[in-house]
């Protein structure tokens, strides 16, 4: 059995299935019609945004796709892949056709009292405890996440080859990029609008220029070097859901 096989393993043998190994030339929806061959409907993926941003929450999605709707999302791909306006327009269709989806907020102050890779676990299973039907599988970009008490499989850059976890991609993204542009109409000093609390040398500038605001990962390292004496904001911090 090849690795990223997903035929059921027996007591007796472990041959390696054709009809349940994804294809690399399947397309997208390959992953999600193997499962659908070997019993294991509907299909939830899930992924988040900003794991490596300085500044602004984490978001985590979970989506679960009919694997008959898959082929007509026509603008469906890895969110990183599309254009800010490819993104929404995909945004809209994933809700239109999706079967059950489920986003997950975690604040700036979450992450530093737990630390971001805690809370991206914790993130992702309560996205998938969050959904309200049951999945007979779940894909996750890039590592394995236990107790989703559902069978599952990492992907590595599922974004880009399995149409769930890129449906969840999309939906994160496209999440956290209203709640940072949110975030810029507070804060307009630091072009959350336009990096999105990423790490650019624009982000960098205005740091150290005006030190972090409340919404500043402060145990991320170049948060953590600007002088506390130049940061002029209170407290203020909110903890998100």
């Amino acid at each position: 059995m090849t690795r990223n096989s997903l035929a059921p393993r027996t007591a007796s043998a472990l041959p390696r299935y054709p009809g349940y190994t994804p294809r690399r030339d399947a397309g997208l929806g390959a992953y999600e019609a193997v499962l659908a061959r070997a019993g294991f409907t509907p299909v939830a993926g899930i992924d988040e945004a900003g794991r490596g941003a300085c500044a602004g929450p984490l978001v985590v999605a979970a989506v679960v796709l009919e694997h008959g709707n898959i082929k007509r999302l026509t603008g469906l791909a890895d969110s990183k892949l599309l254009t800010a306006a490819a993104r929404e327009d995909a945004y809209a269709e994933i809700l239109a056709r999706a079967l059950d989806w489920h986003v997950v907020v975690i604040g700036s102050d979450q992450i530093d009292a737990a630390g971001l890779h805690v809370c991206n676990v914790s993130g992702m299973r309560r996205a998938f405890a969050g959904l309200r039907c049951k999945p007979g599988y779940v894909l996750t970009d890039g590592f394995p996440v236990r107790g989703l008490g559902a069978p599952g499989l990492a992907v590595w850059k599922g974004d880009r080859v399995t149409a769930s976890v890129a449906a969840a991609s999309v939906i994160a993204k496209v999440t956290r990029d209203r709640m940072m542009r949110d975030l810029h109409e507070r804060y307009p000093k630091y072009g959350f609008d336009r990096h999105k609390g990423y790490s650019t040398d624009e982000h960098a500038r205005a740091l150290e220029e005006h030190g972090p605001c409340p919404e500043h990962r402060r145990s991320f390292v170049n948060v953590a070097r600007v002088n506390p004496a130049e940061v002029p904001w209170p407290d203020e911090r909110r903890m998100d859901s």
